[in-house]
């Protein structure tokens, strides 16, 4: 069977390069809802002047919501779109009506004068996070690993609830880049940082590991795997000898393990949902790519998911309804900055497993459909969905005599499509790669990822946004 999805679609406008000089009155720019855009149609014989101009909003937003597909660029949201929706079909992210792309280098450590040119997602988190380069491997530390502020702390220094959601482990670095500052992204827990990380470490004085870190910086809704870097000792300061989950339930944290006790939290506590021990299940699966290629196939859902883990779309509308409620008082309170992570787009780019792949794109764009369907009711919110850096899927000639890795699966069209990767041998992981990737924006401050920007800009987006130093 061929597994389709059906979120809802709104009309996207490609107006890569535009130059705005005047934005629109914010009245003028919610004036029209993505679904009546949509009803406007979506063909290149519409003109879509007046819509661009109408989505064109400045001034601040009470509400962010930052999607990032991890590993997702241009590529990766094609072969997805392909297979789910067809050619001329549509995705959730594709109806964000302002469109750009963004540098995402990192700098060479030992010299932060010479750029890296294929980040990994520590350094590009840490970009869009603190608005600085770093080199790979840092969480949110400068080339000199001192700690920068992240949007997250100053969000909530500023009286934003925040919240931080994934599909990997919540140490993981993207999740990570949020509130923690550690000099190596594999410093997750205690005993990791005090073999990798010994200048972070609690027992020498510093602010300790990824997992005690997100604790300290306390978000309101952490969600995501990472259970295991919970159960290690802490070994030095208040919680010596006690686990960094004990360190949590004394932050007065609400612990959740699974759908239905994430459905049961409520909003006057902060909420710690740890799904799996490591990185969350699968969605589809499927063979994956081999020298000579497969038969073609279709993906397939994953039967061994438990029904008891929830997807990331679950996870994102739960985590808008705690930061929503905990905020009711709408005219008196602020509003919430929130990341939302599909993390295993790119695990599975590594592992050369494009129904993996496909199937945690589809599942992130689900959540970018809950994150918009909460923007269309909340014209207040700026909604941004990118990526942290490109992979190396791509789709090539059902022909082509590729030395690499390739699969061939058959699409929402009925047609073949090869998927090839080949930036390492077969065997071993496959690697990101330097290409600049998609930001796509809605609602107030959208227009500044227009053009060709810098991941670090987008700090600068977000935080003009929330209004905060």
């Amino acid at each position: 069977m061929r597994v389709l999805s059906g979120p809802r679609r709104w009309l996207a406008f490609g107006v890569l390069g535009l130059t705005v000089a005047v934005g629109a009155p914010a009245a003028l720019a919610q004036s029209e809802s993505p679904q009546e855009l949509a009803a406007r149609g979506n063909s290149s014989s519409v003109d879509r002047t007046h819509a661009v101009r109408q989505a064109i909003q400045g001034g601040r937003a009470r509400n962010v919501i930052l999607f990032i597909g991890d590993g997702m660029g241009d590529s990766e949201i094609t072969i997805a779109r392909n297979y789910a929706k067809g050619a001329a079909g549509r995705l959730a992210m594709d109806a964000l009506p302002l469109t750009g792309a963004y540098t995402t280098y990192s700098v060479t450590k030992g010299d932060p004068s010479k750029p890296d040119y294929v980040t990994d997602s520590a350094a590009s988190g840490s970009g869009w996070a603190t608005g600085k380069k770093t080199y790979n491997g840092a969480i949110s530390v400068d080339p000199q690993g001192k700690p920068v502020p992240t949007i997250l702390e100053l969000a909530k220094r500023n009286g934003f609830r925040t919240g931080d959601v994934t599909t990997a482990e919540v140490q993981d670095a993207t999740p990570a880049v949020l509130g923690a500052h550690v000099v190596n992204r594999d410093c997750k827990g205690p005993d990791e940082t005090s073999a990798k990380c010994a200048v972070n470490a609690k027992e020498n004085g510093g602010a300790g590991s990824i997992a005690e870190q997100l604790v300290q910086t306390r978000p309101d809704v952490l969600l995501g795997g990472g259970a295991k870097y919970f159960r290690q000792t802490v070994k030095a300061g208040p919680f010596a000898g006690k686990t960094v989950l004990d360190q949590a339930k004394a932050a007065d944290y609400q612990i959740v393990t699974d759908a239905n006790s994430l459905r049961d939290a409520h909003a006057n506590k902060p909420v710690l949902g740890l799904f799996t021990d490591g990185n969350m299940d699968l969605q589809w699966t499927g063979p994956g790519a081999k020298v000579g290629g497969t038969a073609p196939t279709t993906c397939q859902p994953n039967t061994t998911l438990p029904a008891s883990q929830p997807k990331l779309a679950d996870m994102t509308r739960k985590a808008l309804d705690l930061l929503e409620r905990k905020g009711r008082d709408r005219w008196t309170s602020k509003g919430f900055f929130l990341q939302v992570e599909g993390a295993s787009i790119d695990k599975q780019d590594h592992a050369a497993n494009p129904c993996g792949q496909i199937g945690e794109t589809i599942g992130f764009d689900d959540a970018v459909a809950a994150g918009m369907d909460y923007a269309k009711n909340h014209p207040d919110t700026l909604v941004i969905v990118t990526a942290d850096h490109g992979h190396t899927s791509q789709i090539i000639p059902n022909d082509a005599k590729s030395p690499g890795q390739t699969a061939t699966l058959v699409t929402h069209d009925g047609a073949p499509m090869t998927i090839n990767y080949a930036t390492n041998p077969a065997g071993q992981s496959q690697e990101h790669t330097g290409t600049q990737v998609r930001i796509a924006g809605y609602g107030p401050q959208a227009a500044n990822v227009v053009g060709v920007t810098d991941q670090t800009d987008l700090f600068r987006t977000l935080s003009r946004a929330l209004g905060v130093r």
